[in-house]
């Protein structure tokens, strides 16, 4: 349990270095886009703020999940990130419906922004900031096999996509198509309200103890082949925070005292944690029957 706890203080810092990063970026892009005129700067600066508050989250649920279980939450607080996740995908879609709508209304009304060639290299600048930032994140949501820390590397990575393509809009209006500056925000709007849903259907997902299939099956699999047990009658699981909790229902010779019904499910949860990291396992041994035969 400590481990686990010390695994979440690590993501913390993941996190807060997230944070940290879009502060200043998002500063410099939305000076910068106001500046030299470039829509798709400010989009883009919009869009790290909304990063800002999506880091928040995760930085929040983080820490209330390193709380201890208690009376009320018996399976511990791991899911809180998962909740603040959620929250923070409803204020991202809300700023990049905005993004959308503000950029539409400008490319409607024919409104030709001609903004200065800095703002690219600006741009191009926080897109190798955001990307150093993404393997750093990256490589620790890895080692500490943290998926809220590892959606958070992902949103750097498109982060940084999407700097690179606010730079191409600005470089087109430079070459005489003064729409593309525009285009390009519309473009950063949709990529906000994606991402937004992309952490809304995982969250909902995970929250609504969803489990994938094919993963299922390699759990089960692997509690098959364990000397002793003759059957699998049910299996389920089900994610808490980034913890994978087992249920399991598996069939014995019935002619096993209970010491030895006592081992296999003391085995099968030691193979479950050592070969695929599930934090608990709840066994229930069964005899097994002619009828299961």
């Amino acid at each position: 349990m400590t481990d686990i706890y010390e695994d979440i203080r690590k993501g913390e810092r993941g996190a807060m270095i997230s944070i940290a990063a879009y502060l200043i970026l998002s500063s410099l892009k939305l000076i910068s886009g106001y500046w030299f005129a470039s829509s798709a700067l400010l989009a883009d600066g919009f869009n790290n703020l909304t990063d800002i508050v999506a880091s928040l989250a995760v930085l929040i649920g983080l820490r209330i999940s390193r709380k201890p279980p208690d009376s009320d939450h018996a399976y511990g607080h791991f899911r809180a990130e998962t909740v603040a996740a959620l929250l923070a995908s409803f204020i991202m879609a809300m700023v990049g419906f905005q993004v959308i709508l503000d950029s539409s209304r400008s490319l409607l009304r024919g409104e030709r922004a001609d903004p200065n060639i800095w703002s690219a290299g600006i741009a191009v600048v926080c897109a190798v900031v955001m990307l150093g930032v993404y393997l750093y994140n990256r490589r620790l949501a890895l080692k500490i096999n943290n998926s809220a820390l590892m959606a958070a590397a992902k949103d750097n990575l498109s982060d940084a996509m999407v700097s690179i393509g606010a730079a191409v809009g600005i470089v087109g209006a430079q070459l005489g198509l003064p729409w593309l500056d525009p285009a390009a925000a519309v473009l950063v709007g949709l990529l906000i309200v994606k991402t937004a849903w992309d952490i809304f259907r995982d969250s909902t997902y995970r929250l609504t103890d969803g489990f994938d299939e094919d993963k299922l099956l390699d759990l089960r699999s692997t509690i098959a082949r364990i000397p002793g047990v003759e059957g699998i009658k049910d299996m389920k699981a089900r994610i808490h925070g980034n913890l994978v909790l087992v249920d399991v229902v598996v069939e014995v010779d019935p002619g096993l005292t209970v010491r030895e019904s006592h081992l296999i499910s003391d085995t099968i949860e030691e193979r479950m944690s050592k070969h695929h990291n599930i934090f608990n396992v709840h066994v229930h041994v069964e005899p097994k029957t002619e009828a299961s035969s």
